[in-house]
């Protein structure tokens, strides 16, 4: 009896010390799980405070080009990728795009009322990318001040408030492309074939053709078609423009634009930076604007 008292006590003290054993390897895995937590935590907070810092190094790029030449094209300094440069435990990348080189989609509208000029052109690109020209309709409802939707394919209040969730057209300028999401008809595939050709700047903007693609350079210039774009922009590479009279000297017979509506220089640029901290990564997007000779103000800066 007194021996199967001793077995049963002896199971059970291995059972409780298997417990024990348990127990204090879960606390151990439990704190090298908040331990390695804490340290990316850390290396994520480390990552974002050098995206700022790579928003500055743009901001002092920028500047000195400036300084430099006030005319900008795609052979410059700034619009050449930033090869990966080591920081302390990781890496940091980037590079710059000049923002006037895309359709501005806020020049749709002019004192809050359609721009008919712009208007005409914004259908034009959207016919070049081969996407219907009736989405210009309810961005101009979006962007306007008044509620009366445009007679064709237009969107103001009483249409969103149709949906689930309702909510109101903005009627002010987008500041962000990615607003387009809210707008009627903008779904992925429609912004995703926009992205590479449109932005939303806080000014009326002309286009630098020295930066613009051919895309936008056929929906901004009158009776330009695609194929001639596209040869402009090939002469540009050899050449960039040295004003707006030398493009319009190059235009084929019959191209013609409004001196006011080009340009070959720019005030706004989009710096996109992503840096590596050691396990952990940050990517992060500012809009700049650079006014004449002075050091770029940041308009929004945002981690993605």
């Amino acid at each position: 009896m007194r021996a199967r008292q001793s077995g049963v006590a002896i199971v059970l003290a291995m059972g409780v010390v298997a417990l024990a054993a348990m127990a204090a390897t879960a606390i151990m895995v439990s704190q090298s799980t908040w331990s390695r937590e804490r340290e990316l935590a850390a290396d994520h907070v480390q990552a974002q405070t050098l995206i700022s810092t790579g928003v500055d190094w743009v901001r002092a790029v920028l500047c000195d080009d400036r300084r430099a030449s006030t005319v900008d094209y795609l052979g410059e300094p700034w619009a050449l990728r930033l090869p990966p440069m080591p920081v302390e435990n990781g890496e940091l990348a980037g590079y710059i795009e000049d923002q006037q080189g895309l359709f501005n989609v806020n020049n749709l509208v002019t004192e809050g009322k359609l721009n008919l000029t712009q208007f005409a052109r914004f259908q034009r690109l959207l016919a070049v990318l081969g996407l219907p020209e009736g989405l210009a309709a309810p961005l101009v409802d979006w962007i306007d001040s008044d509620g009366d939707p445009q007679p064709q394919g237009g969107a103001e209040d009483a249409y969103y408030l149709a949906l689930d969730p309702p909510y109101l057209a903005a009627n002010q300028p987008l500041v962000d492309v990615a607003e387009l999401s809210q707008v009627a008809g903008y779904n992925d595939q429609v912004r995703a074939t926009l992205k590479p050709f449109v932005t939303a700047l806080p000014q009326i903007t002309p286009v630098n053709v020295n930066t613009a693609p051919p895309e936008v350079l056929a929906a901004v210039i009158d009776n330009l078609d695609l194929d001639a774009a596209r040869t402009l922009v090939s002469a540009r590479d050899r050449a960039y423009f040295r004003d707006s009279a030398d493009f319009v000297s190059r235009l084929p017979r019959g191209a013609s634009v409004a001196p006011g509506d080009i340009s070959v220089s720019s005030n706004y640029f989009l710096a996109t930076l992503r840096v590596t901290v050691g396990a952990a990564q940050a990517r992060g997007q500012a809009l700049l604007s650079r006014p004449d000779l002075k050091w770029p103000t940041i308009l929004w800066r945002k981690y993605l």
